[in-house]
């Protein structure tokens, strides 16, 4: 009997191998991949944006900018600025006072002035047209606008700056004489130094008579009038004065070492007005302009025969 029970005991002992073996199997069961369950699909890849018209075109701001006084572009009486351009410039090849055409156009700094600006070079009240009509003496007149410059005829002669720098002196003033008159349109002139002409009046190279002498040599008003300009705001002429004598003639006076008179002062023929001498040149002279409607002219023509 003892083999029979030894025979139970391997058959239950077998038993229980077998079920902790079928319990082992299904607790650590390898995980399988559902291959029926569909994959995620691949992100597309990002198309860059599409380039929209504001991109492609200038934003408005680059635009081209219409200047002010634009319509009047080509209008008797008017100009358009150009690269290089100054308020001086501009105004005394037009024959302006520079205060005046800085009123005309309403201008808040007389030192801005744009390429493409059209300005306002005569009178308000003037008919531009009429005044260009009248043309210029042929007997007494070279008529050529400054540097190449269209220069507008005007009704009124006088001198331009963008800035008015004091006067290096101020001599005492003299009796006042009446000014020119509108009308009147051959001022009584004389000579402005006593030095021999060391050049004349070309109408490509020099604007004027470059006149000899030393430094301090007095340097006259060639005719009565009103100074309209009186300082150092134009290149290439230094220490300058420029006389209103009526509607029609200015004269201007470079170079000088020192300046005696001031902005609006009433000046008679002869009186001393500035010292000759070197600022903006390479020797001490004189450089003297007659300018007939803002155009200079040969002063040889005008002046007294010595």
């Amino acid at each position: 009997m003892p083999s029979i029970r030894r025979l139970s005991r391997s058959l239950l002992l077998s038993g229980v191998v077998l079920a902790v073996a079928g319990c082992a199997s299904t607790q650590n069961k390898a995980p399988v991949e559902d291959r029926k369950a569909p994959r995620p699909a691949a992100a597309a890849p990002v198309a860059p944006p599409a380039a929209s018209p504001a991109s492609t075109m200038p934003p408005a701001t680059d635009a081209a900018k219409v200047q002010p006084g634009a319509e009047n572009a080509g209008k008797a009486g008017y100009y358009t600025v150009k690269p290089g351009d100054t308020l001086i410039r501009l105004a005394l090849d037009n024959g302006q006072p520079w205060r005046d055409v800085v009123r005309w156009n309403g201008l808040e700094n007389p030192n801005l002035i744009e390429v493409g600006q059209v300005l306002r070079v005569v009178p308000p009240n003037v008919d531009a047209s009429a005044v260009a009509s009248r043309g210029v003496a042929p007997a007494k007149v070279e008529a050529r606008p400054l540097d190449g410059k269209p220069a507008a005829a005007t009704a009124t002669a006088s001198a331009a700056s963008a800035a008015a720098p004091p006067a290096a002196a101020v001599a005492a003033a003299a009796p006042p004489a009446p000014a020119a008159r509108d009308n009147d349109d051959e001022p009584a002139w004389a000579w402005p130094a006593s030095g021999a002409v060391l050049a004349g009046f070309d109408e490509n190279r020099q604007k004027g008579l470059a006149i000899t002498g030393k430094a301090g040599d007095p340097v006259l008003a060639a005719a009565d009038g009103r100074v309209v300009y009186a300082g150092s705001g134009l290149r290439g002429y230094g220490n300058l004065v420029i006389v209103k004598h009526n509607n029609t003639y200015l004269t201007a006076y470079a170079h000088n070492q020192a300046l005696l008179v001031k902005e609006d002062q009433v000046v008679r023929r002869g009186q001393k007005i500035a010292e000759m001498g070197a600022s903006d040149a390479e020797r001490v002279q004189l450089h003297f302009e007659i300018r007939r409607q803002g155009r200079p002219i040969d002063p040889a023509k005008l002046l007294p025969a010595r």
